[in-house]
């Protein structure tokens, strides 16, 4: 985490502000993260911009970029994926706070305060592909199955069928 900056932050404060911050956060310290990442090296770039709503609710723009090793699901091998991603987000003191109808992503706040880093977290695994693959043509492994070469994991079943 940024040295000597505090982590939970009172939205509502810094909306009335209208503050920008920036932080850099290692991909090690995104529990949420770890599981998806070939390694923790690298970091994540975070900016929080913060306003006010006329209903008088506080809203942050947070934008991510980053570029984790990711696992590919082909070969299996890791592959830096440059993830970038942006959204505005409305912040609500209590679960029940009514902002249902809201254009924008909902987060419900702890005594009105948020934790940054999992912001830039919750926003970078949106940014995350699904399934994680190399370019095809930069893939270790490719399997190019033709109409002679498809897989039938099933075909010695029929013949088991028929002897019984």
């Amino acid at each position: 985490m940024s040295q000597g900056l505090p982590d939970r932050i009172d939205c509502a404060h810094l909306a009335d502000q209208g503050m920008v911050l920036e932080r850099v956060y290692p991909l090690g310290e995104m529990p949420r993260l770890r599981d998806r990442l070939a390694d923790v090296q690298g970091s994540v770039r975070a900016r929080f911009a913060f306003a006010k709503l006329q209903s008088g609710r506080a809203v942050a723009n947070v934008a991510v970029e980053a570029a984790p090793h990711l696992v590919c699901q082909r070969c299996l091998q890791g592959f830096a994926y440059p993830a970038a991603g942006g959204s505005e987000i409305e912040f609500l003191s209590t679960p029940d706070g009514g902002a249902t109808d809201s254009e924008r992503e909902v987060y419900a706040t702890v005594d009105g305060q948020v934790s940054l880093r999992e912001l830039a977290e919750e926003e970078l695994l949106l940014a995350l592909p699904t399934v994680a693959l190399h370019a095809p043509d930069s893939c270790g492994r490719v399997a190019d199955f033709g109409p002679d070469q498809r897989s039938r994991p099933f075909a010695g079943l029929q013949d088991l069928l028929k002897k019984t």
